[in-house]
C-alpha cells in the first residue's frame, strides 16, 4: 500500500496486506458510496472469520453463510457479546444494502465502520502477533481528490476479496478454485454491481434492477418482440435507458401511438430475460478481465489474438457480401474491430438476426 500512506487500518499490513487494502477501499466508500461500503463490509468481516476458523482448526465451514459462521463461533464460546453484536450489525447492514432500494446514509456506513473497529480489535488481540497495536478509534473524514467511481470501487473490492478467499483456501491445503456462492445473501458480494437500485412492476409481477444496469442503454434489437415498441418510445424521448422506464409498466403503451396493453406485458417479460442475460454476461466479463468477448443472446466467444486478426471477407466467412462491404465502409475490417454485442450488427441494411447468428457460429468455429 505504498501508494496510500495515510489510512486508518495501515497497522494491518504486517498481518495481511490484502485485508489492509480492502479496509482502505471501504474507508473511501463511506463517503463515495455508503451502499457499496456496507455490502463489502459484510464480506470483509467474513474474510476475518474465515481466518479465525483456520486458526481454530474448525472444519466443514467452506460454504457457510456469514450468519452460520457467527453462530458457529458463538457456540464455541469464542465471541464476546460486544464482538457478537458488532458482527451482526455489519451483517444486517450489509444485507440491507444488498437488497433494499433506497439511498443509504453516511451515518449508516459510519456505524458499520465503528463495528468493524470492534471486530478488528478482537481479531488482532487474539490471533495476531503481540507487536501489532490497534490505535484509538477515529471517524474517517472525506478526502479531497478521491474521485473513485462506484463501479471502480466495486471492481477493486471484488478482486481483492476473491484473492483473500483464494489465499485462505491455500492455507487450508485446498487446491480447487473458489466457487462463488449462488444464494442471494452472497451474490452481491461475489459479483459487484448486483445491489438492487429499483424495482419495476407490472400488475402482480416485479423485477429487481441491479446497480450496474441502472443507466444501461436499452438497445431495441435486444428485445425481439418489443423492438418496434422501444424504437417508438425512444423516438418520443420517453424511454431510451433503463432509468427512464417507469416503476410501473402498466399504461406505458399510451406513450407510443399504435400499441396496446399487451405490449406492456411483453416488454416486461423481455426485460426479465434481458436482466438475466446481462448478469450472466457480467459474470463472464469479470472472469475474463482484459479480454475481448463477443456476445450473441446468451452465448459468447472469447476472442484470441489470432482470431482478432482474421479479415472480415468472403474468403474467411460465408455470408452476405454487402454486409462485409458495409462493415468496411465503417472501417471494420478485422474480427477484433467488431462490437462486443453482435446483435448491434442488425443496424446494417439487409442484415437480420439470422445473418448475425450465422456469423457468430462461424466465429465460434474458428
Amino acid at each position: 500500500m505504498k501508494n496510500n500512506p495515510s489510512y486508518f487500518y495501515q497497522f494491518l499490513e504486517p498481518v495481511s496486506e490484502q485485508l489492509a487494502e480492502i479496509a482502505s477501499e471501504l474507508e473511501k466508500g463511506i463517503y463515495s458510496s455508503p451502499q457499496t461500503m456496507l455490502m463489502h463490509s459484510r464480506t470483509f468481516v467474513e474474510a476475518i472469520l474465515q481466518r479465525v476458523m483456520v486458526a481454530e482448526q474448525l472444519s466443514g465451514e467452506d460454504h457457510l453463510k456469514l450468519k452460520d459462521r457467527i453462530d458457529l463461533l458463538e457456540s464455541k464460546g469464542l465471541l464476546k457479546k460486544e464482538v457478537l453484536d458488532a458482527l451482526h450489525q455489519v451483517r444486517m447492514n450489509g444485507n440491507s444494502a444488498a437488497h433494499e432500494t433506497r439511498t443509504f446514509r453516511y451515518s449508516e456506513a459510519l456505524l458499520s465502520w465503528e463495528a468493524i473497529y470492534t471486530i478488528i480489535g478482537w481479531y488482532v488481540s487474539k490471533y495476531c502477533p503481540k507487536d501489532v497495536k490497534v490505535p484509538a478509534y477515529q471517524d474517517p473524514e472525506p478526502k479531497k481528490g478521491d474521485e473513485t467511481e462506484v463501479s471502480e470501487l466495486e471492481a477493486r473490492l471484488q478482486s481483492m476479496e476473491a484473492l483473500i478467499r483464494s489465499n485462505i483456501q491455500q492455507q487450508k491445503g485446498l487446491t480447487e478454485d473458489f466457487e462463488a456462492a449462488a444464494d442471494s445473501e452472497n451474490l452481491a458480494d461475489t459479483m459487484p454491481g448486483l445491489a438492487t437500485v429499483r424495482t419495476i412492476v407490472y400488475k402482480d409481477k416485479s423485477l429487481e434492477i441491479p446497480h450496474f444496469l441502472r443507466d444501461e442503454f436499452l438497445l431495441p434489437q435486444r428485445f425481439k418482440e418489443s423492438e418496434r415498441f422501444l424504437m417508438m418510445l425512444g423516438a418520443e424521448e420517453e424511454v431510451r435507458i433503463m432509468s427512464e422506464l417507469p416503476n410501473n409498466l402498466e399504461g406505458l403503451h399510451e406513450d407510443a401511438e399504435g400499441f396496446s396493453e399487451k405490449d406492456d406485458e411483453v416488454l416486461f417479460e423481455e426485460l426479465k430475460h434481458y436482466i438475466e442475460e446481462e448478469i450472466a454476461r457480467r459474470e463472464v466479463d469479470l472472469a475474463n478481465p482484459g479480454k475481448l468477448i463477443f456476445f450473441y443472446n446468451s452465448d459468447y466467444v472469447i476472442v484470441t489474438d489470432q482470431l482478432a486478426k482474421v479479415s472480415l471477407t468472403e474468403e474467411e466467412f460465408d455470408g452476405n457480401p454487402s454486409f462485409f462491404a458495409q462493415l468496411h465502409e465503417d472501417q471494420i475490417e478485422r474480427v477484433g474491430q467488431l462490437p462486443s454485442d453482435l446483435v448491434t450488427l442488425t443496424k446494417y441494411d439487409d442484415v437480420d438476426f439470422e445473418t448475425v447468428e450465422e456469423l457468430f457460429g462461424q466465429l465460434k468455429g474458428k
